[in-house]
């Protein structure tokens, strides 16, 4: 439920409609955006009365929420979100591009992808430490070493890093880590997206290989519901009928989820088709099409990479899409 307050509501007034609220166990979230100001309800909100609501002077409308995601819901905050990691912006117009390797190898080769996506424009830095693999017999990463790589790499470079998240017993390992990243396989591992929800970083979350928008956006349920408002929407391509390519990129969920949330969306386009040739062309189309960022796998010798070499770009490559992404940004669709 969302309450719509008239413009310069009464203070007072406005403190006791809070105070009302919380007597019957319901979370009030204040939105003040720039043409009017939002309370959403969060809880058993049955127990109010809407007409006793309207009819409180203060208040302009009052509108229950039928979607079953209501603090991820654009109707209980309409002004985007956006997120801050460091000096980046993530959202409400703030464009970003994280980039690097699938897979943390080596201290060379982990320094060095960061430095050089770093001066191709990149503002933030991705690395796997741990891997979920389809097979058990593949590189699993290398675990809690992998992310005191990330950190050397952040500490030569600046850039903050992005790497996932297998399970909550590995979170003491992420404490320098800026932003937690759920993969595909995990988006309704929901012990784990509670976990996260008490966790103060940026979570990024990935749309899972074969889930629906509403799905996706009941995942960032969980996690807002614990408190942590901080979540990234990623669509890193779903699983259809065509096998031309690894996955199907789905570039229409970014119209449709800015309709359906207020959160950051950005597009992994590495993933998505498992090809490096196709990333330039849809990362270019993400862009115009409305994207708040890119993820972009990059590896300084993706023929022998540990992990998804075939769908990484060499440093040069990078180097290009991320000049043509500043290309056509100007022309990003924002409606």
């Amino acid at each position: 439920m969302v309450i719509i307050l008239r413009n310069n509501a009464d203070e007072k007034q406005l403190n006791h409609l809070k105070s009302w609220m919380k007597d019957l166990h319901i979370e009030v979230h204040e939105t003040i955006g720039k043409k009017q100001t939002i309370l959403g309800l969060v809880g058993d909100t049955t127990v109010v009365d809407i007409q006793m609501l309207r009819a409180l002077e203060i208040v302009e409308d009052v509108r229950r929420i039928q979607e079953p995601y209501k603090a991820a819901n654009r109707k209980m905050h309409p002004e985007d979100t956006v997120i801050t990691v460091g000096d980046v912006k993530i959202g409400g117009g703030n464009f970003a591009i994280i980039a690097g390797p699938c897979s943390v190898e080596s201290e060379e080769q982990i320094c060095d992808i960061a430095a050089s996506v770093k001066a191709s424009g990149a503002q933030m830095m991705r690395g796997g430490a741990f891997k979920p693999r389809t097979s058990p017999y593949a590189f699993q990463g290398m675990r809690a070493d992998g992310i005191k790589l990330l950190e050397e790499a952040k500490e030569k470079t600046g850039l903050p890093i992005v790497t996932e998240i297998m399970d909550l017993s590995q979170l003491p390992l992420f404490e320098n880590v800026d932003v937690i990243q759920v993969g595909a396989r995990n988006m309704q591992n929901f012990e784990l997206l509670k976990g996260l929800g008490k966790v103060n970083k940026p979570i990024l979350l990935k749309r899972g290989l074969a889930n629906t928008l509403q799905e996706l956006l009941m995942s960032a349920e969980y996690i807002m519901a614990g408190g942590n408002e901080q979540v990234i929407l990623c669509e890193r391509g779903i699983r259809t009928f065509e096998t031309a390519t690894r996955n199907t990129l789905d570039l229409s969920c970014i119209p449709a989820l800015r309709k359906m949330t207020h959160l950051p969306i950005i597009i992994d386009p590495s993933h998505a088709t498992g090809i490096a040739s196709m990333v330039k062309p849809l990362a270019m189309a993400a862009t115009v099409a409305g994207a708040d960022g890119l993820i972009i796998e990059v590896h300084n010798n993706p023929a022998r990479a540990l992990c998804d070499g075939p769908q990484s770009l060499t440093p040069e490559a990078f180097d290009d899409v991320a000049k043509c992404v500043r290309q056509v940004l100007p022309y990003a669709c924002r409606d």
